[in-house]
């Protein structure tokens, strides 16, 4: 969206004229809080310049005073193009968008440089009085937002994201999830655009590869760790998998050549995976698999069963939790310090 007058240099020197229509209180808050002439200021610093002293509040009240002033103004000049295509980029998500995400669409839209002083492109939009910027709340990012947006519901959907991800305990697709808050809030005209807006907004949910989600304390979107990245590719992939194709897979997603040898070892020595087969490995926490060796497999399986179990039973229950060939639990059947058989191809554990 190209626009000849707007500019870096046209939008400076517009804000520039804009403020002079304001009181010279409410342009020197604002010029010191967007950094104008120079580093941008706190409001602890801003109250301390002033003689006689005044609040911290009284300080936000000039502030906003003066925005609400722009807004009238700008109304007379090319920048309110700014705040139309802000409040048409609000719409295209649902109503709802991060600061960071609506200034970057606006640069990107108007083909501004990337220097310009982003703090200007925020006062200019929070200065509408369509457009309403979120106050400051541990854990979320600033957002803008349309009027008609219920915070009520932003919270109902953030609440039932993080419910839902704490009972899965696993990495979702972003569209299940969208889908289950849809049916368990019984609101099928929510857009997914939204839903992902809100859930941006939100420190401790995470997105990764564009259709991933997760908490972030899991830390499995962005694993730093060899572990993690181990961890992360059997979450992706959904099945058990051998070492060296954890690696390769390892090298091919993330761009990072690891050691064979060193991604076993990792394997080998933290008991968050386990050893389903010859070299394979699966994630704990799946509830599947559990560590030991293929007799005890067998052994606890049998401990489940109140009656001898034929050798057919008996590889089929494995075979759903490791990964080894059929002569390999047959084998273990023969142990006969453990195991007996009763009649032909029937075994029990020993008195």
């Amino acid at each position: 969206m190209q626009t000849k007058e707007i500019n870096n240099s046209s939008i400076i020197g517009t804000f520039k004229e804009i403020l002079e229509a304001l009181s010279d209180k409410e342009k020197n808050v604002i010029e010191r809080r967007i950094g104008l002439h120079w580093e941008k200021e706190t409001l602890q610093n801003i109250w301390d310049s002033f003689s006689p002293n005044i609040t911290r509040e009284r300080v936000r009240q000039i502030e906003d005073s003066g925005i609400k002033k722009i807004w009238r103004v700008v109304k007379a000049t090319t920048l309110v193009k700014l705040q139309e295509f802000a409040k048409d980029t609000l719409e295209e998500h649902g109503g709802l968008l991060t600061k960071e995400k609506l200034i970057n669409a606006i640069i990107k839209g108007f083909d501004l440089e990337k220097n310009i002083n982003a703090s200007i492109l925020e006062t200019i939009v929070q200065s509408d009085y369509d457009i309403v910027k979120s106050k400051p709340k541990l854990g979320t990012k600033t957002y803008f937002y349309l009027p008609r947006i219920s915070k009520k519901t932003i919270d109902a959907i953030y609440k039932e994201a993080l419910s839902i991800l704490k009972k899965r305990k696993d990495v979702m697709e972003k569209a299940s999830l969208y889908e289950m808050i849809k049916i368990n809030l019984k609101n099928n005209t929510l857009k997914n655009t939204f839903i992902d807006a809100v859930l941006d907004v939100y420190e401790d949910i995470v997105s990764g590869e564009e259709t991933l989600i997760w908490l972030e304390k899991w830390k499995i979107l962005n694993p730093k760790t060899l572990k993690d990245k181990a961890v992360y590719i059997l979450r992706k992939e959904k099945i058990p998998m051998h070492f060296v194709s954890i690696a390769n897979k390892i090298t091919e997603t993330m761009g990072e050549k690891v050691k064979v040898n060193t991604v076993h070892n990792e394997l080998i020595r933290n008991n968050e995976f386990v050893l389903v087969g010859r070299w394979i490995y699966a994630l704990k926490d799946w509830g599947i698999y559990k560590p030991g060796t293929v007799l005890d497999v067998i052994v606890d399986i049998m401990r489940k069963n109140s009656e001898a179990m034929s050798t057919e039973e008996i590889i089929a229950k494995v075979l759903k939790v490791r990964k080894v060939k059929n002569t390999t639990i047959y084998m273990n059947l023969q142990n006969k310090k453990i195991i007996q058989r009763v009649w032909r191809n029937y075994y029990q554990l020993k008195d």
